[in-house]
């Protein structure tokens, strides 16, 4: 099955994502691929959607933040995406204030994890914001800190408002944030398309249900299990997860009950909610550093025990 491509644009307010939208939209067009974009304002009010050309498929998310207050939204957005059109990548720019690790949670719903592939978090810098930073709320500085951290693209753009000893100034300063991240100095959010897109999908295996991105800093494991498996096991299971494991959340069927539950993890609290439709026992996880294998090995030896 052919996946859709997603890219997530990052970035704080007035970096140039729009900018960098819109080239590469322009570059897709000039290669006859099928893209969406799906655009994340805080206002009531869209500003620039008009970026996006009148025969791109576009769907807003307007008065809220997608990593926080609209995150259903974002998920019913997307399914309906993949449901009306035939595409080849959906662009995602968030708001300013967006965190990565929030918006790739909301992208990566159970329902339709197996049909998308997460090539990358592009994040852009304004130089000169990063320079100043320090003006900046703890708060503001901490997200700018989290937005480069978890990039596996940075544009430092804006960059022919500082000098050269500037310039490689702040380079440092990035790179020692996020050392594994493809970075450019740019202008006007120019980078060629090919190096946003030059991740690999690999799989290990016909069987297995897993997606392995080397390139990627945050990671996606999406595993599907056949039977129902031990509730105490499990919670035994998740004590002993590593805590680079940010988020999980999917279905579960568990063998004390008929029921189908809703799971969600993050920041070390599980939630369990029945849920009314008998949907598939699927799980997402999001975290860096993930062992595929590592984590297949360990559920599949899980379900392996709850059924014996």
């Amino acid at each position: 099955m052919k996946k859709v491509e997603i890219y997530i644009l990052s970035g704080f307010l007035g970096s140039g994502k729009t900018t960098l939208l819109q080239r590469a939209l322009q570059e897709e067009q000039s290669k006859g691929r099928k893209v969406a974009v799906i655009m994340n304002e805080l206002g009531e009010t869209s500003i620039d959607s008009n970026a996006v050309p009148g025969e791109t498929p576009l769907k807003e998310l307007l008065n809220g933040c997608v990593c926080c207050t609209i995150q259903g939204q974002l998920e019913t957005q997307l399914h309906s995406m993949l449901q009306e059109y035939e595409l080849d990548a959906i662009y995602l720019e968030t708001t300013g204030v967006a965190h990565p690790v929030e918006v790739l949670d909301a992208c990566m719903s159970p329902l339709f994890a197996e049909q998308i592939t997460i090539k990358g978090i592009i994040t852009t810098i304004d130089a000169a914001r990063w320079r100043s930073r320090d003006s900046l709320s703890i708060q503001l500085q901490r997200l700018l800190h989290e937005q480069v951290h978890h990039a596996d693209t940075i544009l430092i753009n804006k960059v022919d408002q500082l000098s050269e000893a500037e310039q490689a100034s702040i380079l440092y300063e990035i790179q020692s944030i996020n050392a594994e991240a493809k970075t450019f100095l740019t202008q006007f959010s120019k980078v060629d398309l090919k190096f946003l897109q030059s991740g690999q999908n690999k799989r290990k295996g016909n069987h297995e249900q897993a997606h392995v991105h080397d390139h990627l800093h945050l990671k996606t494991y999406v595993h599907t299990f056949t039977s129902k498996i031990d509730v105490d096991q499990f919670e035994q299971w998740l004590r002993e997860m590593p805590d680079t494991i940010y988020r999980i959340k999917g279905y579960l069927r568990f063998t004390h009950s008929d029921e189908v539950y809703m799971f969600q993890y993050s920041y070390g609290m599980p939630i369990y909610m029945k849920e009314l439709m008998k949907l598939p026992s699927t799980l997402v996880f999001i975290g860096e550093n993930l062992d595929h294998q590592k984590l297949q090995q360990e559920l599949q030896q899980l379900e392996a025990s709850s059924t014996q």
